[in-house]
């Protein structure tokens, strides 16, 4: 019996796209980045990749792959998109609106700011932002679409070089290390200096309460 081709993880996210865009329509993937850390904006990217390129080597979900390797990768993904744009929503608007509402404006301005309009757009996720567009949600999208990984790789990377600079402006906190997600050494520096204009309080009452009730038992 002959043996099956198994199709190699770039291949079957095109594949993936290919299904949904039959009848030539314009697919758009959205994917954020930063909703966990403590601190910095939470960013979203929109991509329309041009049917007529070639696949992008290697793509895959960013969060398989190496910073890196997302780092390569991501002016492959710039010239092979028909249009894109990458879009944040500040600390100031995680704190009013929550995370969840922050992201949902981070990707809906990623998502206006396309210079084409899309036919459809799959959103990373099981939370759908308020468009103009025909949309629907795609769990685990970056591990599916093409699209959905291609914008994975954009909000990442873009989120990423963003704490690079408040590193250079906050090194005490050692955000080039973890990009602000909440290590034991990230804490320690919390703890040791105070929060940065950079840090999200509401992600800080944790740490706080644990500190709190560390000192009632000493007492």
């Amino acid at each position: 019996m002959a043996k099956t081709a198994i199709k190699q993880p770039t291949e079957a996210l095109y594949t993936w796209d290919a299904q949904k865009s039959s009848g030539g329509v314009l697919l758009c993937g959205v994917d954020e980045a930063g909703r966990g850390p403590l601190a910095g904006d939470v960013y979203a990217a929109a991509v329309i990749l041009d049917p007529e390129k070639p696949q992008i080597p290697g793509l895959n979900d960013s969060k398989k792959m190496t910073e890196k390797k997302r780092e390569q990768l991501y002016p492959l993904v710039l010239s092979a998109c028909l249009a894109y744009c990458v879009a944040s929503a500040s600390v100031e608007e995680i704190e009013t609106y929550n995370i969840l509402g922050a992201t949902m404006r981070a990707m809906r301005r990623a998502v206006n700011g396309l210079h084409l309009a899309p036919g459809l757009v799959l959103v990373d996720g099981n939370r759908l932002p308020q468009l103009l567009f025909p949309a629907q949600t795609v769990v685990k999208g970056d591990a599916n679409s093409a699209s959905i990984a291609a914008a994975s790789i954009l909000a990442k990377v873009s989120r990423d070089r963003a704490l690079l600079e408040l590193d250079r402006q906050y090194s005490q906190y050692g955000f080039a290390s973890h990009k602000g997600y909440g290590t034991k050494a990230h804490y320690a520096a919390i703890l040791q200096y105070g929060p940065s204009p950079v840090h999200r309080p509401s992600f800080l009452k944790k740490l706080y309460a644990a500190q709190e009730e560390k000192r009632h038992e000493n007492d």
